[in-house]
């Protein structure tokens, strides 16, 4: 997940809106960690379960790390001027988006976190043509 979180941040635009969904334990934030260190980051990276949003900085390129497992309502996300952290520079990466409703709008590239049978499964789903430009550098 790590590797994979990496590749995907090596070809990440600024202002990308990543969502990732999927159950508990199934690599969200182990994905987030590997998009952050392709960056340069070392310090640990843990979920924002309780903080909701964890910002990174490095040079012009803001990474906000959202974690909204236990978020109650859509209306909280207003109390943390959610819409201050989505801007052209800044790439957004959202664990558990379901829980905003429509707050959050539609991702570049949803990644959907599966357990087959055997092993993990994800499914890349670009929204928008900053999506399909994302996947066409992956494959």
């Amino acid at each position: 997940m790590e590797v994979l979180g990496g590749k995907v941040a090596l070809h990440s635009p600024p202002g990308l809106k990543l969502f990732l969904q999927g159950e508990l334990g199934a690599g969200k934030t182990t994905f987030v960690r590997g998009f952050l260190r392709q960056f340069g980051y070392k310090g640990a990276v843990k979920s924002p379960t309780y903080t909701l949003v964890e910002p990174y900085h490095f040079a012009e390129k803001p990474v906000y790390h959202f974690d909204l497992y236990r978020l109650n309502s859509p209306d909280e996300l207003d109390h943390i001027g959610l819409r201050d952290y989505f801007s052209a520079a800044a790439m957004c990466l959202v664990e558990w988006p379901e829980k905003a409703g429509t707050r959050l709008g539609q991702p570049d590239l949803l990644v959907r976190f599966e357990f087959p049978e055997v092993g993990r499964k994800l499914v890349f789903e670009p929204e928008t043509r900053t999506g399909e430009a994302l996947i066409k550098t992956l494959k």
